[in-house]
């Protein structure tokens, strides 16, 4: 009988062990996104301050925590809340400077599109050189500046 239940326990711990390893892959994963963006990382941790700040009230108000203990770690929170709400901002302003730069390659890469390219014509056979180059493809004639300006 002993053997049995033995027996019994230790298969149940196998397919306990064995169960994580043996389930499809990413079958846990759509538990909770995580945001793991730095303004994401700073909003969750000034929610954390926030809160903090109301349960250090909240004890206050009980009669828990000194007043001397409550004005310290009042002031210990309001600095690290506003410590988090200025790294906030420089991150919102390095988007904002991000997506300036972004809007400056766009406007110069459309720029350049909108040239059109110069004629690179071989005054000595003809040939359409379809890059800018400095003889031609065909025949090898140096071509010369006034003609890659026409």
């Amino acid at each position: 009988m002993f053997l049995v239940v033995a027996a019994l326990i230790a298969a149940g711990l196998v397919v306990l062990v064995a169960a994580p390893l043996l389930a499809a892959e990413g079958a846990g994963r759509s538990t909770l996104p995580v945001d793991v963006t730095p303004l994401g990382d700073l909003k969750r941790r000034r929610l954390v301050v926030y809160e903090n700040l109301k349960d250090l009230e909240f004890e206050f108000q009980a009669g828990k925590i000194a007043h001397d203990d409550y004005e310290s770690l009042k002031v210990n929170y309001l600095g690290e809340a506003a410590e988090l709400m200025a790294a906030s901002q420089d991150v919102e302003r390095l988007k904002e400077s991000d997506a300036l730069i972004e809007r400056e390659v766009s406007a110069r890469r459309a720029r350049r599109k909108a040239e059109p390219p110069l004629e690179y014509v071989c005054p000595k056979c003809g040939f359409e050189n379809p890059l800018p180059v400095k003889f031609c493809g065909e025949c090898g004639a140096r071509i010369s500046a006034v003609s890659r300006k026409n």
